[in-house]
């Protein structure tokens, strides 16, 4: 409709913005100082959005033209519908809705995104039950492409709920002293979990790398004995499987011994792929938060690694940890696993790494939690002296928050919005924090599909670190329910010549047009082409569009936002009436006129006229009586236009040519009033029929109301009288009077003579004084002049040079060739 301006428009007021922004002071950037243009800009804002909305509408309509049947119309565009009206006289049955509705279709298919809950357990804290952390637990969607759906997700971190900490170990041979430290702390570790949760499992395991060279000496004796009182060195051993039993766990640490090996990276990546995928052998539960704890002092392999040993199979993430000995068995065969490969076990498994190291390491593993989903770093001290406060305060970290993920296919896009416990909406936003056990927060969940599939789908949202998670079936809406119903042969399809589906024709194979009405075999064209003239027209299709089968098929304009539309073609969406430049001012809708066959504005409620410029605001017409223009006018386009025949003009038709003033029409009044009391007739003062009320002083005379005025008149004398007036459905009812008038003070006669004679005696004085200057500079002049004559005739010298024009009588010549 106005798309077209909109576009320079949104250019320019995106340029507004930034010289706005660009010539801001540095107080009114400071977050704490709004920038003064905060209003304008909002306001620029805005207007963009709502240009740029209306440029996608009118692009949608072009989009929707292109359908030929149901199915395509709703996968084009969500705005799009199929009008389904058997009767429907328009040659595009798929357009936007609003286009539908003025184009006279009540009946329209476009199906709307929707979702359904299937599964929606309460939340619960852990006891006797299992707890319930997440609501819904299971729901269903409906998805049109395009067209979103929101529903609202519920989190709470329950009060109790079973923790499994597996506490896997670097034994190599600088761990030594870390390993002592951890013999004495084992107790306090498990008592303190045991405060968090009363369901509470402790298991314990080991790694030093893989048995080759070069990560460990393969050297008979320091296989057996890698260092003074080490153990053999090995890839990776479950010492103790997870256990409600803690004191195992002390035990287990007390008897353990350690290792040593060549290279400073250790085999970590092996452990934790390990821990994460042995279900089984570690003793994950399912209804419990899994975390591991990793303690090192050095960095870590990873894929590729494994080459510089002869190691070229790619780690496949399987566990080979198992009985007898609870030892990884296949870390000769198989390469360090890929970090992407960790995350995507743990991410399975939901497990949460926790990485303890010692500070030269931290920056590395610190780096490593970006890649690994829900992964915590921290410090550790020289000997693990404070491995307690570590499992603690990272575990407090990741109760504090609660971050969502999903695993939405490529063609559905899924946006969070996060209602915190502010109870703030916080959009584009997946994460809430600063929570405690037991706090309830939401995600209103978006979701939309870009495409259809051919089958249904399905997908999951989770809390990380959570064993539960919410199952999002997805059901694609990408045909009509008129589809596969229609009415073979159909009468409304030019007597069974086509069939009926979805309120339009399919034609039968050799038969064409709206109607199925035109056949190959046809050879009156002439008749065709008269049914797409308009009236008496000789123009098909005005003009604007061509003939198909006796119906207007109009021609697409260069710019996708104007379409040409009619049953002639005779109508658009882009020659109406302008304003400002604008269509139909930006107050209305470029409609089609069937009566008029021509393109008309329809005006948006509260504005009128050819091009929806005029409002029907009443305000600025308002007189000061709180009539509209006076009572004397009409209010057309926000101004007033006075009757032809009343005697009223004006702005608000207030000035009145010939009309007797108030303040006029009651000075005889308020003399007589005031005349009274000094000596007239009673009878003199019947001709004023308003109560009157005598102030003392001027300052107290009343305000005048609205409509009303100060009068000031003169009698005779040159007297004034001072007053105002009350007035009451525009009749005065109360006169204010100035209690005495205001008369001048007589003055004494004064002589002429005294006036005149001081005058002309001063004006001769002045001319005599005047003309002696005038004398006195000419003489000063005078000899001035003739000294200085004096002085040039006392210095003159004369010279006695020859005359300079004088030339002698004679002249001599000389012969060139004499004396040659």
């Amino acid at each position: 409709m106005f798309s077209g301006c909109c576009l320079g428009m949104i250019r320019k007021i995106r340029g507004l913005i930034d010289s706005f922004i660009d010539t801001g002071s540095a107080k009114s950037r400071c977050p704490l100082h709004p920038h003064p243009m905060m209003g304008f800009r909002v306001l620029c804002l805005v207007l963009a959005s709502l240009c740029s909305h209306a440029y996608a509408q009118s692009l949608a309509a072009r989009t929707c033209n292109e359908a030929k049947t149901c199915r395509e119309c709703i996968i084009l565009d969500p705005s799009c519908g199929w009008c389904t009206q058997r009767n429907f006289t328009d040659i595009q049955r798929c357009d936007t809705l609003p286009n539908l509705r003025m184009q006279g279709c009540s009946e329209v298919t476009t199906p709307e995104s929707s979702s359904t809950v299937q599964e929606e357990r309460p939340l619960s804290d852990a006891g006797t039950t299992d707890a319930v952390q997440i609501k819904p637990q299971r729901i269903r969607l409906q998805l049109r492409p395009g067209n979103p759906t929101t529903f609202r997700f519920a989190v709470r971190q329950a009060e109790d709920y079973p923790v499994d900490l597996y506490y896997v170990m670097d034994v190599s041979k600088s761990m030594e002293d870390d390993l002592q430290s951890l013999k004495s702390l084992g107790v306090e570790l498990a008592e303190e979990m045991q405060n968090i949760t009363e369901n509470f499992h402790l298991g314990f395991g080991s790694f030093v790398d893989k048995v080759v060279m070069p990560y460990v000496s393969t050297v008979p004796e320091k296989l057996d004995s890698p260092c003074a009182d080490c153990q053999p060195p090995y890839g990776f051993r479950n010492e103790l499987p997870l256990t409600a039993d803690t004191s195992q766990f002390n035990t287990v640490v007390n008897n353990l011994n350690i290792s040593g090996n060549l290279d400073a990276p250790e085999g970590g990546m092996d452990a934790l792929m390990q821990v994460t995928v042995c279900k089984d052998t570690i003793g994950w539960r399912d209804s419990a938060r899994h975390l591991v704890i990793l303690t090192t002092d050095s960095s870590f392999h990873f894929a590729m690694d494994g080459k510089l040993g002869g190691i070229v199979k790619p780690n496949d993430g399987q566990c080979y940890t198992m009985a007898p000995d609870q030892t990884y068995t296949m870390s000769k065969m198989l390469d360090y696993p890929s970090i992407s490969q960790l995350n995507a076990a743990m991410k399975q498994n939901r497990v949460i790494p926790i990485f303890a190291v010692t500070e030269a390491q931290f920056g590395l593993y610190q780096a490593l939690t970006h890649f690994i989903e829900g992964a915590q770093a921290a410090v550790l001290e020289a000997d693990s002296s404070n491995i307690v406060e570590i499992v603690k305060s990272q575990y407090k970290a990741i109760t504090s928050k609660v971050e969502v993920v999903d695993t939405a296919p490529e063609n559905i896009t899924v946006d969070y919005t996060a209602i915190c416990k502010d109870g703030v909406p916080q959009p584009d936003t997946q994460v809430c924090e600063g929570l405690q056990l037991g706090d309830t927060v939401h995600f209103d969940v978006t979701v939309t599909a870009s495409s259809c599939r051919d089958a249904p789908t399905s997908f999951t949202i989770r809390p990380i670190g959570f064993s539960e998670e919410l199952i999002v079936d997805v059901d694609y809406l990408c045909s009509c329910d008129c589809e596969g119903s229609g009415v073979p042969n159909s009468t409304d399809c030019s007597g069974g010549s086509g069939t009926l589906e979805c309120g339009a024709c399919i034609c039968n194979p050799g038969h064409y047009g709206r109607k199925c009405q035109c056949s190959s075999e046809d050879t009156n064209l002439k008749e065709l082409e008269d049914q797409c003239k308009a009236g008496n027209s000789s123009i098909i299709c005005s003009g604007r569009g061509s003939c198909v089968c006796g119906d207007c098929v109009c021609f697409v304009r260069p710019k996708p936002e104007e379409v040409v539309k009619g049953t002639y073609c005779e109508c658009d969406n882009f020659s109406c009436d302008r304003h400002g430049g604008k269509l139909c001012g930006n107050n209305g809708n470029c409609v089609c006129d069937e009566a008029s066959r021509k393109s008309k504005c329809q005006c948006d409620d509260g504005w009128s006229g050819p091009s929806c410029a005029c409002s029907n605001e009443t305000k600025t017409c308002m007189a000061s009586n709180g009539e509209i223009c006076n009572g004397y006018g009409d209010c057309v386009c926000e101004s007033c236009v006075c009757h032809a025949n009343s005697t009223y003009s004006g702005t608000k038709c207030e000035i009145c040519t010939g009309c007797i003033r108030k303040c006029e029409a009651n000075e005889e009044c308020v003399e007589c009033e005031l005349a009274f009391r000094t000596g007239l007739t009673e009878e003199h003062c019947d001709r004023c029929p308003y109560e009157v009320s005598f102030v003392p002083e001027e300052r107290d005379l009343p305000d005048p109301p609205s409509g009303t005025e100060h009068c000031i008149f003169h009698d005779d004398n040159g007297c004034s009288f001072t007053f105002t007036y009350e007035m009451e459905n525009g009749t005065i009812t109360m006169l204010y009077i100035l209690e005495e008038k205001n008369c001048p003070e007589p003055r004494e006669g004064i002589n002429p003579l005294v006036v005149i004679i001081p005058i002309v005696v001063g004006i001769l004085l002045i001319g005599l004084v005047l003309l002696i200057l005038w004398r006195v500079l000419i003489y000063l002049w005078d000899q001035k002049e003739y000294n200085q004559f004096e002085m040039d005739k006392a210095n003159a010298k004369w010279e006695t040079g020859e005359n300079p024009i004088y030339k002698p009588s004679t002249t001599v010549h000389k012969n060139p060739m004499y004396g040659k």
